[in-house]
């Protein structure tokens, strides 16, 4: 189903961005990890709304509810299920989209796919306000990754076409680059961080939006995690940034630029070290046919400028089935890179988890294999 993802971990969504409460569904996951609710709470605090001069005014809490799955502080391997209500809803602004779809949006496709009968307020089941159960999911299973000592930073390379300095992909600086989650946008370069916000500011005066650029690596991940073909770690960690709405581009390693080289230049060639096989480079983002290979996992996603703008847009009347004009009169980020830092973490947490649980999984099989 298109709200489910996961093999061995599987969450489910659920909720509209203005309906009374959203949630998430995890079930797979181990039983006696205990969750640190203070940092779940502190991690999600990052993705929610109201909180920056560059983000929509619309104000949640964001306060899980754990209604299932964890029993004194420890989950219990019984599927987790998180609630979050939604507090601060302004419906009327949404209340002509059903006949004058907004430009860029789902309006459209949500109408043909459900027959009409799809929630069209603040943009229902397709807004980026269901990327607070996903963080939630991402929370905890990010907890957990940390006890297999797996890591997983950020930072925004691009916003507006302003560059932030680059992640170190060999040798990263895992304690620095964690630490940006502290800043007031998670930027290297504090000069590119003033030009960002400028530039996210001057949109939102002029009733317009910008597109950005996140930078991910997920770090400790041992050799031999992942499958080939259909399976792969790009396939799966792909389809999850994919659901984060607005992400229009993944790339993987140094992605497009690597079309530019020559095999001798881009080719990443293994070495011995005190640390087993590394490579000299990691051009490849940390994957060969799908499998990780013991360097940092990278890639980068591509977020569109946000569809929703104050300026006015042509657009088509469904009723009269005439050309129109609409002005969007609802609260929305005019970036949306700014707030999704911590989604592509969270994405980035769950699908790996999801594939170590498989390896785990097939450990016995192999050692008892060898053992005959």
């Amino acid at each position: 189903m298109s709200s489910m993802w996961g093999n061995l971990l599987t969450i489910s969504i659920f909720g509209e961005s203005h309906g009374p409460t959203i949630g998430v569904v995890i079930d797979g996951l181990p039983s006696g990890h205990h969750l640190d609710l203070d940092d779940i709470r502190a991690f999600m605090k990052r993705r929610a709304p109201g909180r920056t001069a560059w983000s929509t005014p619309r104000v949640e809490a964001d306060e899980p509810q754990i209604v299932s799955g964890l029993f004194e502080g420890y989950t219990t391997g019984t599927p987790l299920t998180a609630l979050i209500q939604n507090t601060d809803t302004r419906s009327g602004d949404y209340s002509e989209l059903q006949i004058k779809p907004r430009p860029g949006h789902a309006d459209l496709t949500g109408m043909v796919r459900y027959d009409g009968f799809n929630d069209p307020r603040g943009s229902g089941h397709f807004s980026g306000r269901l990327t607070a159960p996903l963080t939630f999911a991402g929370a905890v299973c990010r907890q957990i990754l940390k006890q297999h000592k797996i890591q997983i930073v950020s930072h925004i390379k691009e916003i507006a076409g302003i560059s932030d300095l680059p992640m170190d992909t060999v040798n990263p600086d895992v304690a620095a680059y964690a630490a940006l989650a502290d800043k007031p946008l998670p930027v290297i370069s504090d000069t590119a961080s003033e030009a960002m916000q400028a530039a996210v500011l001057d949109a939102k005066t002029n009733l317009d939006s910008v597109g950005g650029i996140i930078e991910t690596m997920i770090v400790g991940v041992p050799a031999g995690i992942g499958n080939p073909i259909f399976d792969g770690i790009e396939s799966r960690l792909g389809s999850l940034l994919f659901a984060i709405p607005a992400v229009k581009g993944v790339e993987f390693g140094d992605g497009f630029a690597v079309t530019k080289r020559k095999g001798s230049t881009n080719n990443d060639s293994p070495v011995f070290s005190s640390a087993g096989i590394r490579l000299m480079t990691n051009h490849g983002g940390g994957v060969d046919g799908g499998i990780s290979n013991g360097m940092p996992i990278s890639f980068r996603v591509g977020f569109k400028p946000t569809a929703s703008i104050g300026r006015e847009q042509q657009t088509i009347n469904l009723k009269t089935k005439t050309a129109e004009t609409l002005v969007i009169h609802g609260r929305h980020d005019p970036c949306i890179a700014t707030r999704a830092v911590p989604v592509v973490e969270a994405v980035a947490a769950i699908a790996t988890l999801d594939l170590l649980l498989e390896a785990e999984g097939r450990r016995p099989l192999a050692q008892r294999g060898q053992s005959n």
